[in-house]
């Protein structure tokens, strides 16, 4: 037979590159995803930041009256009278930072190497940001329910009936910042999975 094929032996094409293809395009797909991800999850961070650190309202209402002349105040509700607050805007600011980073790394960091240590490096620091992140968020919301609904066993007042668009917006401010955290935490699971998947077809081999 094989002479009468010229000495050649038959070439076998079966599946031919189908696999690969299909293996390239599913890696497209989810590095789409990953980047649609990690753009939204930073989105997120950083319109929780301006809204928190831009949140500002002004009042004058009366707080004293002296027979019966009242006695007028303007009181100022900002993000820097409330700890809870600034730490907010300090961690939503260094998980934006983070965000940024690693979205460029995704973008240009293939052209480096290192895909292991890379992959393990951005999901380490992604569950330290959503650590960080859902830790400044729950203090804030925490404060935030006590400005709105107040806290009659402690006798303290509560300030939303007063300073409505400033609670308003850091309530806004809140819901960008737990979006985020779910991104990051979806970001997580991806990153998990993939080095899971990694791991075994290192072993494989």
């Amino acid at each position: 037979m094989d002479h009468e094929n010229g000495g050649r032996k038959p070439e076998v094409i079966v599946g031919s590159d189908e696999p690969k293809t299909h293996k390239s395009g599913h890696s497209c797909m989810y590095w789409g995803i990953l980047l649609l991800l990690r753009f939204l999850a930073l989105s997120a961070t950083v319109l929780a930041t301006l809204i928190m650190s831009l949140n500002k309202e002004s009042k004058t209402m009366v707080v004293a009256t002296i027979g019966t002349n009242p006695i007028k105040a303007t009181l100022i509700a900002k993000f820097q009278n409330t700890p809870a607050f600034v730490f907010f805007v300090i961690v939503t600011s260094i998980v934006s930072f983070h965000n940024l980073v690693m979205l460029l790394t995704e973008l240009f960091g293939h052209k480096f190497g290192f895909k292991g240590i890379k992959l393990l490096a951005m999901t380490l620091l992604d569950m330290g940001a959503v650590v960080l992140l859902s830790g400044a968020t729950g203090g804030a919301a925490s404060i935030a329910q006590l400005g709105k609904n107040g806290n009659t066993h402690a006798r303290w007042n509560k300030i939303c009936d007063k300073f409505e668009k400033y609670c308003s917006r850091g309530s806004g401010a809140l819901i960008a910042a737990l979006v985020g955290v779910i991104l990051l935490l979806v970001l997580n699971v991806m990153s998990t999975i993939a080095i899971h998947k990694n791991t075994r077809s290192s072993s494989a081999h």
